[in-house]
């Protein structure tokens, strides 16, 4: 199971929110490529950049951060946020991302996430955004009625290989990830799943590795040191 730091943009600077609320907002460093790169040299195998105005916006955003960011770290790179058709889908990809994170355009546009999956294939990711079960869009400020595992499954029969869950209700809470919901999605033969949302200390990671997802998502426990990277890694490498 991978850990991989999570690095949200938003004014330009690395930031978290409090259960997807763009008014409470904690800023954690000024500059994002900075935290990539620690990230990286605490043995980080992959890096999670949300572009948190993009998401809202509609459109990328902080294209030219993330940019940098790519460039400053060997590690892949996967982005969300703003990524709502197949230009920017190719704008993302053409910046050196390794994987680009669908999440509105899932919900309203499901033949395009198709078309981008055969076109692109595992480099496509979807993520799944609830609120008590149900997903969320437009930057988490919409909540449609379609429920997570539904999404899930839709995306699964479109070719989706990687899906990133997360509870909007625990994010940046560090109160625990919502491990049964997480577990509900777990399938032998669908997409792998990548946890996000609430992780708050070691044994939460531990909890996840055995729920039997591909990765989780932690970013509010790295900035505050509730959790240490290498330490974190070290512990779970028989999840590896």
């Amino acid at each position: 199971m991978q850990i991989i730091p999570a690095i949200d943009i938003k004014d330009g600077r690395c930031v978290r929110l409090y259960q997807g609320n763009y008014d409470d907002v904690t800023v954690f460093d000024h500059d994002p490529v900075t935290i990539a790169r620690r990230w990286e040299q605490l043995g980080a195998q992959r890096i999670h950049v949300v572009d948190l105005d993009g998401a809202k916006a509609g459109r990328p955003v902080n294209a030219q951060i993330v940019f940098a960011i790519v460039r400053a770290v060997q590690v892949p790179v996967q982005l969300g946020g703003g990524l709502r058709d197949v230009g920017t889908v190719d704008s993302a990809l053409n910046l050196g991302v390794d994987r680009a994170i669908l999440g509105t355009a899932a919900v309203r546009d499901p033949q395009l996430v198709a078309h981008l999956v055969e076109r692109y294939g595992e480099r496509i990711a979807v993520g799944v955004d609830a609120r008590e079960g149900k997903v969320a869009a437009q930057g988490w400020t919409e909540t449609s009625q379609l429920s997570a595992i539904d999404l899930t499954e839709q995306m699964a029969q479109c070719g989706v290989r990687t899906i990133i869950y997360t509870d909007i209700s625990r994010d940046g809470t560090l109160e625990g990830p919502n491990i049964a919901a997480t577990a509900a999605l777990v399938r032998p033969d669908g997409p792998a799943i990548i946890a996000s949302g609430g992780v708050g200390q070691l044994d939460d990671l531990l909890a996840l590795a055995q729920s039997g997802v591909a990765g989780v998502i932690v970013g509010k426990a790295l900035y505050t040191g509730a959790i240490e990277l290498r330490h974190a890694l070290g512990a779970l490498k028989e999840y590896a």
